[in-house]
């Protein structure tokens, strides 16, 4: 069965992003990059909420083809172009976007369903809302947690709608010269 993955950066306060969405406290750098790299060369889908959706598509789709590209770009740009999209989103319902599938309602059961067919890892980047929809319903796999060395003091939270108790186990930490640090979970 395929994994759905949560792939995010947060703060060490537990925020994904500002209070008015801002996310230019997030530190990467190529070393970053190619740990994550390494992660999604392992997914074949790629799923997001619609607001995450649109500034991906805004970016990513060209963004390896410009003349001062970094091999992160060229190497993102050329998997995001690639891979399934799966959009979770009331407000796309009925849109017909090529490799996009978008689910509207009954999300348990089309993403059990999405995990059973064939292929490789399922990643979902970012995408808070999205996020928290799929926790809901524990639905998430394994936890990519990257938490950033600075408190924002709020924004929108890494963790919401939880239904119980979701255990977890950690299976790696890493510690990345930028000060990040990398935690990987999976659900028991």
């Amino acid at each position: 069965m395929r994994k759905l993955q949560l792939l995010i950066h947060t703060s060490l306060d537990e925020f994904v992003a500002g209070p008015n969405g801002e996310m230019n406290w997030i530190k990467v750098n190529e070393e970053l990059f190619d740990f994550v790299g390494k992660i999604t060369d392992q997914a074949d889908t790629a799923m997001y909420g619609r607001s995450t959706y649109q500034m991906m598509e805004s970016y990513w789709p060209t963004a390896g083809d410009k003349p001062n590209a970094s091999k992160h770009d060229i190497q993102h740009s050329f998997w995001y172009r690639n891979v399934a999209k799966v959009i979770i989103s009331n407000s796309m319902k009925g849109s017909n976007i090529p490799k996009v599938q978008i689910i509207s309602n009954d999300i348990s059961g089309q993403i059990q369903h999405l995990k059973q067919q064939p292929g490789k890892n399922i990643l979902i980047l970012g995408s808070p809302s999205a996020s928290h929809s799929l926790m809901q319903y524990n639905l998430i796999d394994e936890y990519w947690i990257f938490v950033n060395p600075i408190l924002i003091g709020g924004g929108i939270p890494l963790f919401k709608n939880i239904n119980g108790k979701i255990n977890l186990r950690l299976v790696k930490t890493n510690v990345f010269s930028s000060g990040v640090i990398g935690l990987h979970y999976e659900r028991q």
